[in-house]
């Protein structure tokens, strides 16, 4: 499994309108700029491809940081 730097980055390349090294494990991902439910499909799509890892939109809702994000997909894989 990836290091939680390696995710963040993964997160930061997926989206156009974050800018590379502006997130951090304590960063509460719905409360970026422009935040919708397009962002969290592609966080449920990004994760299923580059981890082999489901998510549902229920198990979006139960995390705030990308820290619990990151440790929602390490305790599923």
């Amino acid at each position: 499994m990836i290091t939680i730097t390696e995710f963040i980055q993964k997160l930061e390349e997926e989206f156009d309108d974050i800018e590379q090294n502006s997130l951090t494990p304590s960063t509460n991902y719905r409360s970026i700029e422009n935040w919708g439910s397009m962002h969290a499909l592609i966080i449920i799509a990004l994760v299923d491809t580059e981890f082999d890892v489901s998510l549902s939109g229920a198990d979006l809702k139960n995390t705030q940081t990308i820290q619990d994000l990151y440790d929602l997909v390490v305790s599923k894989k």
